[in-house]
Parts: structure tokens; sequence; C-alpha cells
């Protein structure tokens, strides 16, 4: 069953606040990253390339937990739990849409060495459940 977010929920994910996802690794330990994310409904979209650990990590087990706390709040948060999904479909324009969103600038003039990343993948996260004041 997927959850439904809130529309101060969709507001914040809208804007640039910074997102940390955490992937389940091979030994059940968890694995943290900081991202860029993008709404698409109530899905979350975030890139990553091939052959990174959370690209990995996602691939062997989709289970999948975010966490958002906006830094002019930083005691209100939300974690959003749910499924990933992955394809390389749009992977190099979604990276560019969330440099715009972010920096202002398309991704290979924020990072010129992201040129020789390795293929983009966008992530998409279902959500399953949304805890937090948000």
């Amino acid at each position: 069953m997927t959850a439904t977010l809130s529309d101060a929920l969709k507001n914040l994910l809208d804007s640039p606040v910074f997102v940390t996802v955490g992937t389940v690794q091979p030994d059940g330990s968890p694995q943290l990253s900081p991202v860029w994310v993008k709404r698409d409904g109530d899905d979350l979209l975030f890139s990553t390339t091939v052959g990174r650990r959370k690209e990995r990590n996602l691939r062997r087990d989709p289970r999948v937990s975010v966490v958002l706390q906006p830094f002019d709040a930083p005691y209100t948060y939300a974690e959003i739990r749910g499924e990933a999904t992955l394809t390389t479909e749009g992977g190099q324009e979604l990276i560019d849409e969330l440099s715009r969103k972010y920096t202002g600038k398309s991704y290979t003039e924020f990072n010129p060495a992201g040129v020789d990343d390795d293929e983009r993948v966008v992530v998409r996260i279902t959500p399953r459940k949304v805890i937090g004041g948000i």
C-alpha cells in the first residue's frame, strides 16, 4: 500500500531541501547518503550512478528510507519509508534538472568532472509510510 504525502511535505520537497537516503548493506548495516531530490506526485526521485554503493544496495534490496530536515527548522523532520525502482532511462536529464534546482547551473557547469561519471541512474521511491511532523 502506498502512502500519501501531505501538502506541506510536497511543498518542502519541491524546494531545494537536502534529504538523506538510507539503504541496506549486504551485511544488513545501514548506508546513508545525502542527495538532491525531486517529487513526482507522491514519489521521490534522485540520481546516482551505476556501481555506487547505494545503487548496488537498492538493486539487491529495494527497501529505502529517506529523512529530510529543513535547514531553517532542524527540529522538524519527516521520514519516508518505501521501495525503490531503478532505471537508466532519463538519468542525465534528471541530474541536470536537479542541478538546476539546487545550484542554478547544469550538472556539468556545477561539476565539470561529472562528464566522466558512470551511467546515471534514476531512483524512484514509492512511499509506503510517512513519519514525522511535516
